[in-house]
C-alpha cells in the first residue's frame, strides 16, 4: 500500500502537532512529578552549593588576615633590621672620622718632624 503525495503532504503538514501533542504539549502527571522532583533536588544542591562557598569564602579571610599579621611581623623585624644597620653605619662613620683624624695627626706630625731636622 502505496502512500499518495496528499498523504505524504497532510502527514508532513501535521506531523509537528502530533509529536508535540504526545510529548510535550500534555505532559503526564507522573513526568510532572519527576520533574519536580528534580527541581527540589537542584534547588538543594544550589544552597548546599551556596553554603560551601561561603564557607570557603570565610576560610579565605581567615588565611588572608593570617598573612596580614605575617606580613606585619615581618614588617616590624625589617624596621628593627634597619634601625640596627643605621646604627652600625653611625658607629662605623664615627670610627672613620677617628681614623681620618689620627691620619692627619700622623701626617702633620711627620711633616712637621720633618722641618725640624
Amino acid at each position: 500500500m502505496a502512500l499518495s503525495q496528499d498523504d505524504i503532504q497532510f502527514i508532513k503538514a501535521h506531523m509537528g502537532e502530533w509529536l508535540a501533542e504526545q510529548s510535550l504539549g500534555k505532559p503526564s502527571v507522573v513526568y510532572e512529578i519527576e520533574l519536580r522532583e528534580r527541581m527540589v533536588r537542584v534547588e538543594e544542591a544550589l544552597k548546599h552549593q551556596g553554603e560551601l562557598m561561603r564557607q570557603g569564602f570565610e576560610q579565605m579571610e581567615k588565611r588572608f588576615e593570617l598573612m596580614e599579621k605575617r606580613f606585619e611581623q615581618m614588617d616590624r623585624r625589617f624596621e628593627q633590621s634597619d634601625k640596627r644597620i643605621e646604627d652600625l653605619i653611625k658607629r662605623h662613620d664615627h670610627q672613620f672620622m677617628w681614623l681620618i683624624g689620627f691620619i692627619t695627626t700622623i701626617a702633620a706630625l711627620i711633616i712637621a718632624a720633618g722641618k725640624w731636622l
